[in-house]
């Protein structure tokens, strides 16, 4: 009875908290004095003094935060395998803690700008490379390359090129191909035979490598500004073994529905470009291209290495350059290719019978 009495007359700190007193449904059996066993439950009128319940909001929250940074603390130093750092990557090497390169911010408007400042200032080049062609794909399972050939490249605003391929230690003519952004012509010495037809001709030789058109090489050499058709969007590809911008292209297709053209990559420690991927309407890619080893020549910045893959016409093309020459006079004589006499002829996009050819190729 005393401390009961003493419970009733406790002076409160807060007259705004009332607390009830309620028998317990089902009496603890450890509990020897089941009559004076009582559960208290408290509440907290909604019209009561604020600065206390604060007081506990702040505790509360001072303790919720400081809960995980404890129990870090007391696994990492009781049991040190369930806490790791993580390694991030850059350029296939791990980054060094304390001594990680600031990663580059850029906009989508940046970003174009910066793929036309590459491409403006060329108006031709001649580039003397290494190149390493290859048959197969990544989707066949099964890619096989020739070593050892040196090729040189001619380019001249908007759409002239040709490439002439030499064969391993011998260096005799191996391939010559021209075109002029429509039509395309293509020697190969080994076979004797001349091929002709447009860019545009499905390339399906079981031959791989007359599957060959000088339009691919110009299409991944050159990295091209947003085409009036196109519009980008700008993506983060930033993970523990990237750190990339990917500016997507899109353009309408035939139905109307916007569909991807192509996605340009760019490094963020440097904001140079790393790769390239073309696709088709059905969003299948058509080429994937790989820059390295970005140089200035004759101050322009150039890739000194490409690495093509052309996955649905199975073959590849990786080219490391030897020497280049930029914005150089080349004469339209240095863009035809004549057939030599003899030699099989091959006609891509002729018609049903066989005897519309395509015409010769004429500079542009």
């Amino acid at each position: 009875m005393e401390a009961r009495s003493q419970l009733r007359h406790r002076p409160t700190p807060n007259r705004q908290n009332q607390c009830n007193t309620t028998p317990l449904a089902k009496p603890n059996p450890h509990v020897q004095d089941r009559k004076n066993y009582r559960i208290f439950t408290c509440a907290i009128i909604p019209n009561a003094s604020t600065s206390y319940n604060k007081s506990l909001m702040r505790h509360s929250r001072r303790v919720a935060l400081l809960v995980p940074t404890l129990l870090l603390a007391l696994f990492s130093a009781s049991c040190g395998l369930l806490v790791r750092s993580r390694t991030i990557l850059r350029h296939g090497k791990p980054v060094v803690q304390g001594q990680a390169q600031k990663l580059l911010s850029a906009s989508k408007t940046e970003l174009n700008e910066r793929i036309a400042n590459l491409y403006n200032p060329i108006n031709s080049f001649q580039a003397t490379v290494d190149m390493t062609p290859s048959i197969g794909s990544v989707y066949k399972g099964q890619i096989t390359e020739i070593k050892d050939v040196r090729a040189f490249v001619l380019y001249r605003k908007a759409s002239d090129i040709r490439i002439i391929g030499q064969t391993p230690v011998v260096r005799t003519r191996a391939f010559d191909m021209v075109s002029n952004g429509t039509a395309f012509q293509l020697y190969i010495s080994s076979k004797n035979l001349f091929v002709q037809g447009l860019n545009s001709a499905p390339a399906n030789s079981k031959n791989k490598i007359e599957n060959l058109r000088p339009d691919a090489f110009l299409s991944s050499m050159l990295i091209r500004p947003a085409e009036a058709s196109e519009t980008s969007i700008l993506m983060d590809q930033t993970d523990e073994e990237n750190a990339q911008y990917v500016l997507l292209f899109l353009r309408k297709g035939n139905n109307g529905e916007l569909v991807a053209s192509r996605s340009v990559w760019f490094d963020r420690l440097d904001l140079s470009i790393e790769r390239q991927i073309v696709y088709d309407a059905q969003g299948n890619i058509i080429s994937d291209t790989r820059y390295a080893k970005w140089q200035v020549f004759e101050r322009i910045s150039f890739p000194a290495h490409i690495d093509i893959n052309r996955p649905q016409d199975g073959y590849g093309v990786a080219m490391d350059i030897m020497q280049m020459q930029m914005n150089k006079a080349i004469t339209d004589e240095q863009f035809v290719l004549t057939r030599p006499e003899g030699t099989q002829l091959q006609v891509i996009g002729a018609n049903a019978s066989g005897t519309a050819p395509a015409a010769p190729v004429q500079p542009k």
